[in-house]
């Protein structure tokens, strides 16, 4: 995705490359990085949360949320953090989320980030479900949004849940809806990306429900780290063609 954009914006000498690094030699690296030459890093689990802590700055999102997904570095070493999980998910919707209900699956790293973005856009109404009550409750209370203990109708149903992650044909029960309560949504933006849809998505589909996948939140997320590091503006078309492995248009 990222190796698309950069040659369509003819940015030579530019590189982007996967670090695997365990979680004890995290800091170790990061602080390594800009010595090496990095201008920044995405940053994913189970690193989100560490990656804030060592940041010397970082953006209101990022500290709201707890985490931070986009870590970018001047020559002096110094590390600024940005979520940009959070604005990705935003600008992937089909409509603005101002005045709009909205429930959320899942009150994990990536439904702190769903329900903070929703609230901070204008939603009207932000309930998050988890399959312990207890942490739905803590988000709730820390980001002023609503905990539910089962579904009900929204204009925008998120799935943060790690379900149809591994096996497409997984069912609903680990969910607190069937997939015929999928067309009491006006949309379903499902954050689990794979090749072909997930069960979530295909029985959203099979109701004319509109749906956004996982890889959509994941090209947008990535097209803003993009650009805070370049300073241009990324070539979202390039970069969905990539992450899809399609030919680019």
């Amino acid at each position: 995705m990222h190796t698309a954009a950069l040659a369509h914006l003819g940015l030579d000498g530019w590189t982007y490359q996967r670090l695997p690094v365990p979680p004890d030699l995290f800091e170790e690296t990061v602080r390594a990085l800009p010595a090496a030459g990095f201008v920044g890093a995405n940053v994913t689990i189970p690193h989100k949360e560490a990656a804030l802590a060592l940041a010397d700055t970082a953006t209101p999102a990022a500290a709201a949320i707890g985490a931070a997904n986009t870590l970018s570095f001047t020559p002096e070493g110094h590390i600024h953090a940005d979520n940009t999980d959070a604005p990705g998910l935003i600008a992937a919707l089909p409509w603005p989320a101002t005045g709009r209900t909205a429930l959320v699956l899942g009150a994990g790293g990536s439904g702190r980030a769903v329900a903070w973005a929703l609230k901070d856009a204008g939603a009207a109404d932000v309930a998050v479900w988890n399959r312990s009550p207890e942490r739905a409750a803590r988000l709730a209370e820390e980001l002023g949004v609503r905990a539910v203990t089962g579904a009900h109708a929204a204009d925008l149903l998120v799935n943060c849940t790690s379900v149809g992650l591994t096996d497409v044909s997984t069912t609903f029960k680990e969910l607190p809806l069937s997939a015929d309560a999928l067309a009491d949504f006006s949309c379903l933006v499902d954050l689990v990306y794979r090749d072909g849809d997930t069960a979530l998505i295909a029985a959203a589909r099979d109701r004319e429900v509109a749906v956004v996948d996982g890889l959509e939140i994941l090209v947008r997320q990535g097209a803003l780290s993009l650009e805070s590091w370049t300073g241009v503006q990324a070539p979202i078309d390039t970069m969905r063609d990539g992450a899809r492995g399609t030919p680019p248009h």
